[in-house]
């Protein structure tokens, strides 16, 4: 098996990232948090991110959207949005 590393710091592979992805990690952020990948020298973050623009990530499925338009979904810890009146 060919194993193409993104990450030598830590010894993360390409497949490892994809892997990653595929169970919700979808920004560099989140592929760090997972494996450390890019948290070292940093060199590996722009292909990690090449990576995650490259369908690594499943498929999201479109927000909800209410009558006005504006995202219905609630961020846990923030206030509901009202609409206001126009």
């Amino acid at each position: 098996m060919n194993r193409v590393y993104v990450c030598s710091c830590f010894g993360i592979t390409e497949q490892q990232v994809r892997d990653h992805a595929g169970k919700g990690a979808c920004t560099p952020r989140q592929i760090a948090s997972a494996c450390k990948a890019g948290t070292d020298c940093g060199g590996c973050v722009r292909r990690i991110q090449a990576l995650l623009g490259r369908g690594a990530c499943p498929r999201r499925e479109p927000a909800d959207q209410g009558e006005s338009g504006v995202l219905s979904a609630e961020i846990p810890g923030l206030p509901a949005m009202q609409p206001q009146a126009a």
